[in-house]
């Protein structure tokens, strides 16, 4: 694709995931589950670390399922630690267990998590309109406003530029450049 963002490079995994998904709205509570939970599992490091070792978390957290991942216990988390083909760190391996189980409260208040999150802008992708990656913020006040009412909700590793990079991929906000084609598609 010609004059695609330039943050994803020459990589083809990192492309495909610029083409296909990064930006387009996304309102299954699953799949928001997912990306929340690898957008934090990121903390720290770059996208394309997590993107690589996307497809081998879906296998070891159970399609990210948060009724299975709401009741693992200390030897999955062990099992978990010692498996390389994710990031281990105890701390994000926690905060997944425990933004299923947060997720689960929320389900069983009555209240979806695609509801939820999409109220911050909502229901309908904020669109940008920036010429270069430097006018791209890494946080806004609505990405803090949605990281502190996760965090008062039971979730963890969702900081407010955590919040942002989510709000970017799932398509809360268009942040494709204005000179990239998917900008257009997806106005």
């Amino acid at each position: 694709m010609k004059d695609r963002c330039p943050w994803c490079g020459d990589d083809p995994l990192y492309q495909r995931y610029h083409d296909e998904e990064w930006g387009v709205p996304e309102y299954d509570d699953q799949t928001l589950f997912e990306c929340l939970n690898l957008e934090g599992a990121q903390a720290g490091l770059s996208w394309i670390t997590v993107l690589r070792k996307r497809e081998h978390y879906r296998q070891v957290f159970d399609g990210f399922d948060p009724e299975k991942i709401a009741r693992y216990d200390e030897a999955k988390v062990a099992a978990l630690l010692a498996d390389p083909g994710i990031i281990r760190n105890r701390l994000k391996v926690a905060a997944t267990i425990g933004n299923a189980q947060a997720f689960l409260a929320m389900r069983d208040r009555g209240q979806s998590l695609s509801g939820f999150l999409w109220d911050f802008v909502d229901g309908t992708p904020t669109i940008n309109h920036f010429a270069t990656l430097a006018e791209v913020p890494a946080l806004t006040p609505t990405a803090e406003a949605m990281s502190k009412a996760l965090k008062k909700a039971g979730f963890k590793f969702v900081g407010p530029t955590i919040a942002y990079a989510f709000m970017q991929a799932v398509g809360m906000v268009n942040d494709h450049l204005i000179t990239c084609p998917r900008h257009r598609e997806l106005c």
